[in-house]
């Protein structure tokens, strides 16, 4: 059985939250009946909207790995250590929001270190910074594991990232911002999902798809990681992992690479660049 995990800004998703480039690989996933679990920085109020749209209806992981929601009886019995919220199984491994906001302002005060948080944005300001429409922003602030900021004086983001550190928080950097979580990242939560597609299928294939230093842990632990050409050079880490590479960006790229891992030709660079 072949499982696929995927990263959705720059991978999935185009510059304007589009998928439609992708559409004849998730017409593919669907016909051969190959779960495919979302991954991403995402919250939940985004990822059910996207899900809506896209007719998704497996697990998907928010907010960095902060947990993972499973469509109630998806594996056919109860989830161990997972509560219930809403038609979900949840498992949690994500600090709570309110927590990380205050250990964030400490450690920006800490380094003397100007910072522009979510939780202290309106839906207008979120959405002037992301691009996204109101509704779309204000998704996008229903957050539980992950806090989002920006910080205008880059020359202080090394100190501040260290007091992060020190706070025994995580950080990542997804393009237009930093984040911050407890002690979670993508790849427990998909280790922990390919653990029970193999409890309920036997062995599985893993498929991992994603474009930025944020989707490496993850990219680490499948066995097929497939690199989606960004706008941007590749960052040298993501070089240096035995992965595929696609030639083209966005969902464009992912669609070569899925189609191509499906199907004959394989449309991949299984190489390192």
């Amino acid at each position: 059985m072949t499982v696929l995990f995927t990263d959705l800004d720059g991978t999935l998703l185009d510059e304007a939250y589009s998928w439609e480039a992708a559409r004849p690989a998730i017409e593919l996933l669907e016909r051969r009946r190959i779960p495919w679990v979302l991954v991403s920085s995402k919250t939940r109020s985004e990822m059910e909207a996207l899900r809506a749209g896209l007719g998704h209806a497996h697990p998907f992981v928010v907010e960095n790995g902060g947990a993972a929601y499973i469509p109630r009886g998806y594996f056919g019995c109860p989830v161990a250590g997972a509560s219930a919220r809403g038609g979900y199984e949840v498992l949690s491994w994500g600090a709570p929001y309110g927590d990380l906001v205050r250990r964030l302002q400490a450690a920006a005060a800490g380094a003397k270190c100007p910072i522009v948080p979510f939780s202290a944005m309106t839906v207008e300001e979120v959405s002037q910074a992301t691009g996204l429409p109101a509704a779309a922003a204000a998704r996008a602030m229903q957050r539980e594991y992950d806090e989002v900021f920006s910080a205008p004086d880059k020359t202080k983001i090394p100190g501040l990232l260290e007091e992060i550190e020190r706070a025994g928080l995580r950080w990542t950097h997804g393009g237009r911002f930093y984040h911050i979580c407890g002690d979670n990242d993508k790849a427990i939560a998909v280790r922990a999902l390919i653990d029970l597609f193999t409890a309920r299928h036997g062995a599985v294939e893993t498929i991992g798809l994603g474009d930025s230093l944020n989707d490496l842990p993850f990219l680490r632990v499948v066995d097929i990681p497939v690199v989606i050409r960004g706008r941007r050079p590749t960052p040298i880490p993501l070089r240096r992992i035995h992965a595929r590479y696609t030639r083209s960006a966005g969902p464009r790229g992912w669609n070569e690479a899925v189609t191509g891992l499906l199907t004959a030709g394989d449309a991949t660079q299984p190489r390192h660049r």
